[in-house]
């Protein structure tokens, strides 16, 4: 039976302030949030994926995520929110932030609409709330990138497309580097190294050429090929000299980005947050994590590295404040509950 009015839905038009939504390669977080910060209702669900299934498709998608969220706050209908407050994966270009931005508000769940790489919500998420917000992020879950906030609103960023343009050291490309010496030590191409056996046991095959057919022939699903990166970072902290170099290789790239966005912004010469998170950087492997610090202190001393686990959703969201002039407690009472355990 269906919940009545009685039993905690509203029949009065639905409001909140903030419709944040953080949309990423593998799962999409939607949290509707009060105009004093109290989040409403949530929702997750799949991917965000416009290259795969066309833009308008992918902005479809949301809508039940949206209604599942308002449903979650009470409400009997999706929501009219002063702002919506978009940070997308696979929105790499400010063409396509363009390009979703009618398709967004052509939904009619806000009065207003920014669209953003979700780059973007980690760095909020990793800032300060109050005074003029700058930084510089780098996000490292299945693919890599980076973004920097200057003073008055100067922005630097990559396209963050893959190796066309560029990148490289996302959780695929982890796995699949980590797959090229397993193989190349097995049948003698390359030297040798323990990933060749830790490999296919992580999938309770005996060698790697039995991993190749398997996911060749689609046995192994090729989305598990992620679960390869923890089973990489632990051949490296066991001394593994081709995993190591693999990790350092790694460092080196967010590194890389972190201090070309900085230079960008004119930002090297005074102490500037470093926000590092995505479910590689996140998970602050000690190899990885004690290298990346160790290189930032050579070549950007003031940086100020900080790690933020507080789901992608939060800086969305924090965005959307931004927008609709909340006050200083309304952040405070978003920050905590995302602080919260879940």
């Amino acid at each position: 039976m269906g919940l009545t009015q009685s039993q905690g839905l509203t029949a009065r038009p639905p409001h909140a302030s903030v419709l944040a939504i953080d949309a990423g390669n593998s799962k999409t977080d939607v949290a509707l949030v009060g105009t004093d910060g109290t989040v409403l209702g949530t929702a997750r669900g799949g991917g965000f994926l416009p290259p795969v299934v066309g833009a308008k498709a992918a902005v479809d998608s949301l809508a039940p995520l949206v209604a599942r969220a308002a449903e979650a706050a009470g409400f009997d209908r999706p929501p009219r929110a002063e702002h919506v407050s978009a940070c997308l994966a696979n929105v790499d270009l400010p063409a396509e932030e363009e390009q979703l931005t009618p398709l967004l508000a052509a939904q009619g769940w806000g009065a207003t609409v920014t669209v953003a790489n979700d780059t973007f919500a980690l760095l909020r998420a990793g800032v300060a709330d109050d005074g003029e917000p700058t930084g510089v992020a780098v996000v490292c879950g299945a693919g890599i990138n980076c973004a920097g906030l200057g003073h008055g609103g100067r922005t630097a960023r990559f396209p963050a497309i893959g190796r066309i343009s560029g990148d490289w050291g996302g959780g695929s490309d982890l796995s699949k580097e980590a797959m090229w010496w397993a193989a190349r030590a097995e049948d003698g191409r390359g030297r040798p190294t323990a990933l060749a056996r830790a490999l296919p046991e992580h999938f309770g095959l005996t060698t790697m050429y039995e991993l190749i057919e398997a996911l060749h022939l689609g046995r192994i699903a090729p989305a598990r090929r992620h679960e390869l990166t923890p089973v990489l970072f632990a051949v490296a902290d066991a001394g593994d000299e081709i995993a190591r170099a693999v990790v350092a290789r790694q460092a080196e790239e967010v590194v890389t980005m972190a201090t070309v966005a900085l230079t960008r912004l004119d930002l090297l010469g005074e102490p500037t947050p470093v926000v590092l998170g995505g479910g590689v950087l996140a998970a602050r492997q000690p190899l990885l994590d004690g290298r990346v610090r160790e290189l930032l202190a050579e070549r950007a001393p003031k940086a100020d590295p900080r790690v933020v686990t507080a789901p992608p959703v939060l800086g969305a969201a924090l965005l959307g404040l931004d927008r609709t002039g909340a006050p200083a407690a309304a952040y405070a009472a978003l920050r905590a509950h995302y602080a919260r355990p879940r």
